[in-house]
């Protein structure tokens, strides 16, 4: 019996990139082979040390990706991060511990840099719990029937005073970096948008082939002060009646303001010809159907986990959050790969900060670093996790503590895929 050869796991060098793609490509069932547009595109990725991949024989079989990113906590504190991203192994070389390797290697590597929390989305649930991931926030989609609304059909005019404007790509990467700092300083779950991203995202970057330019709508306040962005395309649907009936698909709406964003949606739901618009991924609890007379008007169609969290710093990052009620709990946290495992006492001033403390005192509470992660962002009930078996009480009552200090009144969310 013939042994398998030692594959090698490790960081690539600039010219590999593209036998790193190829197996990335295989890996997501895309074409294979990049183009050069899409290989220039994607060196603009390249960071040295942060692309992994797995190499058998000289070619490459598994690819990982992190970068630099951050995340809002609880109370809009950003926190460093290290998102992970193009996660793929080979079919032929599954079952043979590719993926753990390239996680740990990632995961060491953001510990030593100082990163607070790792990030991904997950693209299969099974995957990530493993090394310490947890679902932290999730996302519907809604699609809105425009007929039914109840909009009266000059509502794409606001009637607040402020207006909306159709603009282009190259104004979109001028107004859209600072408005999205706003907005994401006071949405927990939400990351950070690099140059790159807004380069990719109005085409002046292109990965792929099948890019096709959208609308951009910018919502202007009274005062002229941009407070939303939103990104759509529409298809061109005729029923057989010969009548249009139009979707409007958003990629992407951002505002700062409850009045920016009922003012974009009641304009998306105003074009002619639109019969009906889907929303793209959205908080939980977006505000999104109480902006129409008609609330059914808008009904979910897809619901998900969405931003998984590992913690990687368990005292800078209870320490960066803020809590709803004052409280103190004892954590028992349990990380298999001894990574940020141990004990702690957290203290928490209600509405305000917590100091979070090694401890040798008794647990109230015990659980995976996983589940510490899905309650960290505020959007799990310790209770709940409790019922599941996937929290310990330790002392009677402590999870219903932990609730009322890590709960908070509005759901986290990220909107970006990554």
């Amino acid at each position: 019996m013939t042994s398998r050869p030692a594959l090698d796991v490790r960081p690539i060098t600039e010219s590999e990139l593209p036998d790193w793609l190829r197996a990335l490509n295989t890996g997501f069932l895309r074409e294979p082979v990049s183009s050069g547009k899409q290989l220039d595109g994607r060196r603009k990725q390249f960071v040295p040390g942060r692309l992994l991949g797995a190499f058998d024989g000289g070619r490459c079989v598994a690819t990982c990706r992190s970068f630099a990113q951050e995340l809002t906590a609880v109370g809009g504190a950003p926190v460093p991060a290290d998102a992970i991203s193009n996660v793929t192994v080979t079919a032929t070389h599954r079952r043979r511990g590719l993926l753990t390797r390239m996680m740990n290697h990632d995961l060491a590597a953001a510990k030593e840099r100082g990163d607070v929390v790792a990030t991904l989305i997950a693209a299969e649930y099974r995957i990530y719990g493993r090394y310490g991931f947890g679902p932290a926030t999730s996302t519907a989609e809604w699609i809105v029937d425009t007929a039914r609304t109840g909009l009266d059909p000059r509502a794409a005019v606001p009637d607040d005073g402020g207006r909306i404007d159709l603009v282009e790509g190259e104004e979109v990467r001028k107004l859209g970096p600072e408005l999205h700092e706003r907005v994401r300083l006071g949405q927990p779950g939400a990351v950070s948008r690099d140059d790159l991203w807004w380069q990719v995202n109005t085409g002046a970057v292109r990965f792929d082939t099948s890019w096709a330019e959208p609308f951009y709508a910018v919502y202007r306040s009274a005062g002229g002060e941009v407070e939303g962005l939103a990104s759509y395309e529409c298809d061109s649907t005729w029923d057989d009646a010969k009548q249009p009936r139009v979707t409007a698909s958003v990629d992407w709406l951002i505002a700062s303001t409850p009045a920016a964003e009922r003012a974009l949606w009641r304009y998306l739901c105003s074009i002619d010809w639109v019969a009906q618009v889907k929303t793209g991924w959205r908080a939980p609890d977006d505000l999104l159907p109480f902006f129409f007379p008609d609330v059914r008007s808008a009904r979910i169609t897809r619901q998900a986990d969405w931003l998984w969290v590992r913690l990687l710093d368990v005292v800078r990052a209870l320490e960066a959050r803020t809590y709803e009620a004052a409280g103190e709990l004892v954590l028992e946290v349990v990380d298999r790969t001894g990574l940020t495992g141990g004990r702690y006492r957290l203290q928490a001033a209600a509405g305000g900060a917590g100091v979070c403390t090694p401890t040798r005192s008794d647990a109230d509470l015990t659980l995976d670093v996983a589940e510490l992660a899905t309650l960290w962002l505020g959007d799990e009930s310790a209770v709940r996790l409790a019922a599941l078996g996937r929290v310990r009480e330790e002392r009677a009552g402590a999870a219903r503590v932990a609730d009322a200090l890590l709960r908070t009144s509005r759901r986290p969310w990220c909107p970006d895929m990554f």
